[in-house]
């Protein structure tokens, strides 16, 4: 028996080297670097998806970042410009432009007009009562200027009056002169020319006349609530020019 199981042994021992020969022949061992190459390609495989996810969602990232950064550069800027926008519209100087013309209901000044033609007006100055009320105290510069088509011809003896003389005036209210019940005007800008002399003269209607035009202006030191008209002689009033740009009155901070 032991003789025999000796035998039997060695040839299952031999039959197991046999079949281990034949699974590691030369077939085996290509199946089993195909399985192993394929496993590394696999993982390489992976790897190369895993660092293409990787660059995907960075690049994503640097996308929504930089839109990010640019709404939020965006925003900024538009802050910036409506700061701006609301630092001018505060800075504005005071202003005013009225356009005269000729009312026979007012017998010493031209009739100053809103609305019309160059009107404008901003920064707390307006007209009130025919007159510029100045909305806080500084410097202003103030002007006028009156137009006038004048007659030269007289029917009558021109020697009684032989010159003809245009004037034009602005008067200033201020509770400054010490007395606010006072209607009390000072006169601050007056002008006066001298336009033509009479003649005697036979022509016909409309020749013979003179276009004159008075302008002044100055800078003046004015409060709050300070009033300023015109003073016009009532008989100039029948010769102003009184068409776009030739009559005017106006003030403007400096």
């Amino acid at each position: 028996m032991t003789g025999l199981q000796g035998n039997q042994f060695e040839a299952m021992e031999g039959d197991c080297m046999v079949l281990l020969d034949a699974e590691v022949g030369p077939e085996a061992g290509k199946q089993a670097t195909h399985a192993v190459n394929n496993n590394k390609n696999s993982k390489h495989g992976w790897k190369l998806i895993g660092a293409l996810l990787a660059v995907t969602l960075l690049s994503a990232a640097a996308v929504l970042f930089t839109g990010h950064a640019k709404e939020q550069d965006h925003a900024e800027k538009s802050e910036d410009l409506r700061h701006t926008l609301r630092q001018l519209s505060g800075n504005l100087r005071a202003a005013i432009h009225l356009e005269g013309e000729h009312n026979p209901n007012l017998k010493t000044s031209v009739e100053w007009k809103e609305g019309v033609d160059q009107f404008h007006s901003q920064g707390g100055l307006k007209l009130d009562h025919n007159e510029i009320v100045i909305p806080q105290d500084g410097l202003y510069f103030v002007y006028s200027q009156a137009s006038f088509r004048v007659s030269c011809q007289s029917d009558a003896d021109a020697t009684a009056t032989p010159m003809v003389h245009l004037s034009h005036s602005v008067q200033r209210w201020s509770k400054s002169y010490g007395n606010e019940d006072s209607k009390t005007y000072e006169t601050i800008l007056h002008s006066l020319r001298t336009a033509c002399q009479r003649t005697v003269s036979n022509e016909t209607e409309g020749e013979g006349n003179w276009f004159s035009t008075v302008y002044m202006g100055a800078v003046f030191n004015l409060r709050r609530n300070d009033r300023l008209k015109t003073v016009m002689e009532e008989g100039l009033l029948d010769m102003l020019e009184d068409e776009p740009g030739k009559t005017f009155f106006g003030v403007f901070a400096l």
